[in-house]
């Protein structure tokens, strides 16, 4: 598949409108199982919401991982802000770039021993009952078991789990892959409705290009490892 990369720079690289440049990688090579899962990846992320999509195996968990250093590159660079991510401390640049992985991992007991958890590890005096209406749920999930509630409800719950650390980027693997369509809606209107709340960047990893258009204005396609386009999204996805 052609590549407007190849003629077209500013495409690849330069963000949506006037947006400032979040995430910068740079000829990023990462090998995993004898196999190149990134093999020569260059993109530039922009502040807002940009979706990474792609089919399965193409590298687009690898590349979300690589934004706050949960996996580094054998090759290339990855720079947040302008600044090698080499260059950051690690659990400072984890709770400001927050990773909401696509299976849950909540801790054993309620919804909000996770959040005050969660927050003592930022240092933070999050407001739990904030964080979960922002993600959707009212305050009486606090209270609630995590072994009691649904998967969507799961996915919610990590979601305020990552919001009472304050971060100023969420990073979202495949949030709603295991969700119904109700619960799928559910989290994308929470989704959106966080954009509207915070001064808050979103990272979302789909293979799903109809939900890369509904919650990203940005876009990175990804295949075999690579970044074959990136712009708005309407020019990127075409119906």
């Amino acid at each position: 598949m052609s590549s407007r990369f190849d003629n077209e720079r500013v495409v690849l690289g330069g963000p949506a409108d006037n947006a400032a440049v979040l995430f910068e990688l740079e000829d990023v090579w990462l090998r995993r199982g004898g196999r190149d899962v990134l093999a020569g990846l260059t993109a530039h992320i922009p502040a807002g919401a940009t979706s990474v999509v792609g089919p399965s195996g193409s590298g687009k968990s690898t590349l979300l991982r690589l934004l706050n250093r949960l996996a580094d590159p054998d090759r290339g660079t990855v720079a947040y802000r302008g600044r090698s991510l080499l260059d950051h401390d690690v659990l400072e640049l984890r709770r400001e770039v927050s990773l909401v992985p696509q299976l849950p991992a909540l801790l054993e007991g309620t919804v909000g021993t996770n959040l005050e958890y969660a927050a003592r590890l930022a240092g933070k005096d999050g407001d739990g009952s904030r964080c979960l209406h922002l993600a959707g749920l009212d305050r009486t999930f606090a209270q609630r078991d995590v072994g009691k509630l649904s998967v969507g409800e799961q996915q919610r719950a990590m979601l305020a789990r990552a919001l009472v650390q304050s971060p100023r980027v969420l990073l979202l693997d495949e949030p709603t892959s295991a969700l119904d369509e109700v619960a799928r809606d559910a989290v994308e209107e929470a989704l959106q409705g966080l954009r509207g709340e915070r001064d808050l960047s979103l990272v979302l990893v789909t293979h799903d290009p109809a939900q890369a258009r509904r919650l990203g204005d940005w876009v990175v396609r990804v295949e075999r490892g690579k970044a074959v386009d990136a712009g708005r999204a309407a020019d990127v996805l075409v119906a």
